[in-house]
């Protein structure tokens, strides 16, 4: 594996971690009678989200 094709790779789960992200936090904003309609796994408990370690933003793997 090349050092680009290795960037490449980083940079690719980033974007898709980043999109993740960023949907969960629009869904989140929604009314919480939307949620629980769409069936957002979490939406009964309510727990503030935590923030994700340093290196474990690829996902769980």
């Amino acid at each position: 594996m090349s050092i680009f094709s290795a960037i490449g790779h980083l940079a690719h789960e980033y974007s898709v971690a980043r999109a993740r992200y960023l949907t969960e936090r629009q869904v989140r904003a929604l009314p919480y009678e939307v949620q629980k309609d769409i069936g957002w796994p979490d939406a009964s408990e309510r727990q503030p989200s935590s923030r994700i370690a340093v290196g474990s933003w690829a996902g769980g793997r």
